[in-house]
């Protein structure tokens, strides 16, 4: 199976602190994974590290062989835990927008979910509650038919009833032989599609497991398991 990401000895330091340190991480392709930890845990370094936003400190990091950059970001689907598209366009101008940015992106994919959401093309994003502005920007997201999926609290902002549609569109969009990283606290609602499990704690790999192994090794799900191992 192919690796779609890969850390080596990968570290981050903001001035004297640590987010990430030595990070040892091999993803393979066709996966969903769950990137599990607290707060201050370095979830959203590695991804920014990942999209290449942020620049390694010290080891390496690569995207199906790549060095981030342009050929990796042709590879990568990426959606920020904050807002970041401008409020005042349409709804159909960003897609018409990510048409012209990505040669992968399904016009007709994104439509489809707007409409299953009761998203209009001709609402600008200032005039949408914050959650219906963060289905907006999971649909573009996941309309592309990226290699490596990275989606920082995708479902952080949505109210309870809307996470199974959110996971089911993330579950039935994604390129099958792509594999998608979920960065979240709410590991009891995206459990059911997870794959495996990254534990990080003060920027470091405390395991990497299967979530069926989990399961079947500690008697818990992955949720109690986190809850047991991350106890105050």
């Amino acid at each position: 199976m192919e690796e779609i990401l890969t850390c080596r000895g990968l570290s981050k330091n903001y001035g004297a602190k640590a987010a990430l340190q030595n990070v040892e991480l091999h993803l393979s392709s066709g996966r969903i994974i769950g990137l599990l930890g607290p707060n201050g845990s370095g979830k959203t370094t590695l991804l920014k590290l990942a999209n290449g936003l942020l620049q390694p400190s010290a080891g390496e990091i690569l995207v199906a062989g790549h060095k981030p950059g342009p050929a990796s970001k042709a590879l990568v689907s990426y959606l920020p835990d904050a807002r970041y598209l401008p409020d005042w366009m349409r709804v159909g101008d960003l897609v018409g927008m990510f048409t012209d940015f990505y040669a992968d992106f399904n016009a007709a994919k994104a439509a489809e979910m707007l409409s299953a959401l009761h998203l209009s093309a001709a609402d600008r994003l200032k005039s949408l509650s914050k959650g219906n502005k963060e289905k907006v920007q999971l649909i573009l997201a996941m309309s592309r038919t990226a290699q490596l999926y990275l989606l920082d609290e995708p479902i952080g902002g949505v109210d309870p009833a809307a996470r199974d549609y959110i996971l089911h569109t993330i579950l039935n969009n994604y390129n099958e032989n792509g594999t998608v990283v979920i960065s979240t606290h709410l590991i009891g609602d995206i459990e059911p599609v997870l794959d495996e499990a990254v534990f990080l704690q003060e920027g470091r790999v405390l395991m990497y497991r299967a979530a069926d192994e989990i399961r079947e090794t500690e008697g818990k799900s992955v949720d109690a398991y986190f809850r047991e191992v991350f106890k105050c």
